[in-house]
């Protein structure tokens, strides 16, 4: 889902009744399977330099341009934007038009390039959603407000009414909510100390975006495309059939919705579909398009948060997995949903993971990531090399840069496992299988296991390859598999020593490597994780270092 070499960005109602969904026996239709998207619709748009809304974003930037001389179109063509910079660029023409600048410089994209500027100044923004689909031809033939369109408007400010009626129900529900909790708040702060209001709107920004990151269709196309990651989920469904029949199911972060329609389809009584993004319009969008919206409902929040319309769910099923299997902390909101709503005797999908560390030395990379700073055309640029240890590297790797046998260092049993146990220092021992210069840095990736039953143990060491043999479905993240979304995540070593004296050294196949390995988050709310490694090999090459996943 994401990390550091890119940016961070890693939830009800139903439609109409319009068709129930296929009997499960039926099979006609169950062989293959693609995420479907909703049809191209327009929808209304609020003007960027005044309240108006308009039916569609050709008209309203039709009027940016004939009104306020704006060309918004020939400004992302001129400086080169791409679908990240035109997000900055419209919150960034939003915001300052919010503060009486009707006239926002926008000559270079280094007015707009802050970080800030990703998170949406209007909420359910339809312009950011539009952005890439527009041409100029579009927006100079845009048609004018009609009669027809000034009812569209119409029909917009009475849904806008409810939406406002709603949200005061909501905040009416909350504050009732919050009046019956006040009691523990306090307790609780008596006995933990308050960050400050610094360091919480820090962590609440980061938390805003992380969800804001989730409405984009990049990263949705990036995980469907993933077809490791998808044919896992909709194998260990479809091949379990037996399993979902007739039962109550919960999607944790459904995105699109994916897992819900494979659930509905190996016939599901009701699917519960969470997610805390925008995407979860395009989610309901999808299900009511391939009618199964009388299966799945849709609900918009974070799971801590939301009130399910069930008590108790027969199994869970959620693609949670981060880079180095848990940044993004969402396993921890996994574990919640598992100890509020999981029955006794239910399932969790999937029902396992383990974390595999080995040495890792890639001479080429290391020449190309590290050593160019030495002489960039001629010139030192060692500047650049400032923390470029402290942050761990997501990059798929050749089996090659694998320079001796993985070891597990935490196998997680979702059924049992406890969000205390995700911070750990575990021991590892791993052997060299072959000679190398220099061990340049730790390979870290995970591996899922789909167990059809919580009463299923998965054996010691277990390997993937050998338990699809088996009939189980699973699959790896490391080198030696196909390549998925997730990569490896490496963690290179800082061999300078002693005013820059290299401490590395050449080692031998066969030679051992002992030491531990600790998985930390970064801070209290944080969805960063901290990984330390401390190492000791019989050549006498040892360390001890700290690297970020953020």
């Amino acid at each position: 889902m994401s990390a550091s070499n890119i940016v961070n960005p890693p939830v009800g109602e139903s439609f109409p009744d319009s068709q129930s969904v296929s009997d499960s026996s039926d099979s006609s239709n169950e062989e293959g399977w693609e995420d479907v998207e909703p049809d191209e619709e327009s929808q209304p748009v609020v003007g960027l330099f005044t309240s108006q809304v308009f039916p569609d974003a050709r008209s309203m930037l039709k009027e940016c341009k004939e009104k306020y001389n704006f060309d918004l179109l020939k400004i992302q063509k001129d400086l080169d934007l791409d679908f990240l910079d035109n997000i900055k660029l419209v919150n960034y023409v939003r915001t300052e038009v919010k503060n009486g600048n009707k006239n926002p410089d926008v000559s270079s994209k280094s007015k707009f390039e802050d970080e800030v500027y990703l998170k949406p100044v209007l909420e359910d923004d339809a312009l950011l959603y539009s952005l890439d689909d527009l041409t100029e031809e579009q927006v100079e033939h845009a048609v004018p407000a009609t009669e027809t369109n000034r009812q569209v408007l119409e029909l917009q400010e009475n849904l806008e009414r409810l939406q406002t009626q709603f949200s005061e129900y909501r905040l009416a529900v909350q504050k009732s909510m919050d009046d019956q909790l006040s009691k523990e708040d306090d307790k609780l702060a008596e006995s933990n100390p308050l960050p400050s209001a610094k360091a919480v709107d820090r962590l609440q920004d980061a938390e805003d975006g992380y969800f804001v990151s989730y409405a984009y269709n990049g990263i949705h196309e990036s995980m469907l495309k993933d077809t490791i990651r998808t044919d896992s989920y909709r194998d260990f469904v479809y091949e379990n059939k037996h399993v979902f029949k007739d039962k109550v199911v919960l999607d944790v972060g459904c995105g699109t919705g994916i897992l819900s329609m494979f659930c509905a389809k190996a016939g599901a009584k009701k699917v519960i579909a969470v997610d805390n993004s925008n995407i979860i319009d395009r989610a309901k969008e999808i299900v009511h398009d391939n009618g199964l919206e009388d299966v799945i409902t849709c609900i918009r929040g974070k799971i801590e948060e939301v009130t399910l319309p069930v008590e108790k769910v027969d199994i869970i099923i959620s693609e949670w997995m981060g880079y180095g299997l848990l940044f993004e902390a969402m396993f921890d909101s996994v574990i919640y949903a598992r100890d509020r709503y999981l029955a006794p005797d239910g399932l969790m999908a999937p029902s396992h993971a383990t974390l595999r560390l080995a040495p890792y030395a890639d001479p080429d990379f290391i020449a190309s990531h590290i050593s160019f700073w030495n002489n960039v055309y001629g010139f030192k640029m060692d500047s650049m090399l400032h923390k470029i240890y402290d942050e761990a590297v997501v990059r798929s790797n050749q089996p090659t840069t694998i320079v001796g046998e993985s070891q597990i260092f935490l196998t997680l049993p979702l059924h049992t496992i406890t969000v205390e146990e995700l911070s750990f220092l575990k021991e590892f021992k791993v052997t060299l299988n072959q000679d190398i210069d220099a061990l340049d840095g730790w390979a870290i990736w995970f591996d899922i296991f789909f167990m059809p039953s919580r009463e299923s143990v998965l054996p010691e060491n277990a390997i993937p390859s050998d338990m699809q043999k088996k009939g189980i479905v699973s699959f790896t993240t490391g080198p030696d598999g196909t390549e998925t979304h997730w990569q490896q995540t490496v963690l290179l070593i800082d061999h300078a020593k002693d005013h820059g004296k290299q401490g590395s050294q050449a080692l031998k196949k066969g030679q051992l490597i002992t030491g531990k390995i600790g998985y930390e988050k970064t801070e209290k709310g944080s969805r960063g994780v901290d990984i330390s490694v401390q190492w000791e090999s019989d050549a006498n090459e040892k360390g001890v270092q700290l690297w970020s996943l953020v």
